[in-house]
């Protein structure tokens, strides 16, 4: 993937653009609200500066550490939910980029969800929530299952009336915004806050990019692939059209081929666009390692059945995206048709994206 230097027009690549603006960001947000005499100490959200700076925060939630404290807390608290048994962190664990590990997730009353539970690392730079998108903000996305009957069932408003007797959940309220007074708007906004802090830049790829990694043979194989070399079937794989820039996922949404008639119509739901049918949003490809099962439905139990897919088994439809439907060879045959190498090559370049801090860092975790 190359782009033109703005300057000399001398064409550089993806990594070295990388190199050349690699220091980290460090980005202090500080604030409370109108009206409060008390000032929170500022969060400072630390992120390498090829992630780019586009992303939205509430000029209302400001990220400060009393507000993450106090979302830390909410987050891995079960008393959100009805039966006081479900938290957040129940289907989203640290351990698995904060996702769950299931095909399914199940809440409150047994019944498992309907889509697979999506790695909440770096959404800071998502804009568009959940697999069809339906949520605009982390607060909205932060309230949707707690208010969901087969999740949490139990909305905010009711959680912040089980909370008010606590002295802890007072104490950490006045810190994060600045008087004692429970509610369910400051939970969803602590939980947002929190949210926002989950970012994951530390992986051996991250290294790479920085020049302080030399990747394996195996990898380096992989990672040419992926950015777009020719396979051995004469096919170019470039997976950079949909997880492209070093975040490794572009906030789109694509049909990618799992089922010619989909019964989970996907963004549709949403939009009532039948051309949006069988599209879901791009998940990051950062901790791929450890989140699976893999797809909206979590079909698929290994990376080696995801390349399957992509390489062998892409199913047609109206809306298959086009940058699949593009990879047709001279008899027909759709996907990237890699060998049993290759495959393995991409995969070992996937497991460089995985943030073994990220997965095990004690300041995400339980709260002690």
């Amino acid at each position: 993937m190359n782009r033109l230097n703005a300057i000399g027009g001398r064409r550089i690549s993806w990594r070295q653009s990388v190199l050349a603006a690699s220091a980290t960001l460090l980005l202090v947000v500080q604030s409370f609200p109108s009206g409060s005499s008390r000032v929170a100490d500022p969060y400072p959200l630390e992120y390498p500066a090829y992630f780019g700076n586009r992303f939205f925060i509430p000029a209302d939630n400001p990220i400060t550490r009393q507000g993450v404290q106090l979302g830390r807390a909410l987050f891995y608290d079960p008393m959100l939910s009805s039966n006081g048994k479900v938290s957040c962190a129940s289907c989203h664990r640290q351990e698995q980029a904060f996702s769950d590990g299931l095909r399914f997730s199940m809440g409150v009353d047994s019944v498992v969800t309907r889509r697979n539970s999506m790695s909440l690392a770096n959404l800071l730079w998502v804009r568009n929530l959940f697999w069809d998108g339906r949520s605009h903000s982390l607060e909205e996305q932060a309230s949707i299952p707690m208010f969901d009957v087969h999740e949490m069932n139990q909305p905010a408003d009711i959680s912040a009336l089980k909370l008010r007797p606590s002295r802890h959940y007072q104490q950490l309220c006045e810190g994060a915004f600045g008087d004692d007074k429970i509610t369910g708007d400051r939970i969803v906004k602590a939980l947002a806050q929190f949210e926002r802090t989950l970012i994951s830049a530390q992986a051996p790829y991250d290294r790479y990019l920085t020049g302080a990694y030399t990747p394996k043979p195996a990898e380096q194989r992989g990672l040419d692939l992926f950015m777009g070399h020719q396979a051995s079937s004469g096919m170019q794989v470039n997976c950079t059209h949909c997880h492209g820039s070093p975040r490794m996922m572009v906030e789109l949404f694509h049909n990618n081929g799992l089922d010619k008639d989909p019964s989970d119509y996907g963004r549709e739901d949403f939009t009532q666009d039948a051309g949006d049918r069988g599209r879901f949003r791009i998940p990051t490809l950062r901790n791929i390692s450890a989140t699976a099962p893999y797809m909206h439905d979590g079909r698929f139990a290994t990376l080696r059945q995801v390349l399957d897919h992509y390489s062998d088994h892409i199913q047609p439809s109206a809306t298959l995206s086009s940058f699949i439907s593009d990879s047709t060879d001279a008899s027909g045959r759709r996907g990237l048709l890699l060998d049993d190498r290759q495959k393995n090559d991409i995969i070992a370049f996937l497991h460089m994206l995985t943030d073994s801090t990220f997965l095990s860092n004690p300041d995400l975790g339980p709260p002690q």
